[in-house]
């Protein structure tokens, strides 16, 4: 299994994971009913604040784990698919319904 990472919605920052020469920081995962995960230390495999994002876009969009939420996410479908939002400032955020850019560099590969 390798890396994976995004970069944050509000700051465009690559999430660094915990591996990387890069410092890490807290970001902050929010699904569209207001629920919020914190993560403080990323390690590279898609869970933020113990939970996994494409289960939690999965659930967003009524399917059943996490494979159905790794198929919305990369498929071309864009008509009524919710997305989970990282940010790094969670005060100055609300949820909106976009998809968060994947890190070229997998949180990892500087």
């Amino acid at each position: 299994m390798g890396f994976s990472s995004w970069l944050t919605q509000d700051t465009r920052k690559s999430i660094a994971n915990v591996y990387s020469s890069r410092p890490i920081f807290t970001v902050y995962m929010l699904d569209n009913k207001g629920n919020v995960w914190e993560e403080k230390c990323y390690e590279g495999y898609c869970s933020l604040g113990g939970k996994d994002y494409y289960e939690l876009m999965a659930e967003m969009n009524g399917k059943s784990d996490r494979e159905d939420g790794i198929k919305l996410f990369f498929s071309e479908e864009k008509n009524n698919v919710l997305y989970p939002n990282i940010v790094q400032n969670i005060k100055d955020w609300q949820w909106k319904n976009e998809k968060p850019r994947r890190c070229p560099h997998q949180g990892y590969f500087y």
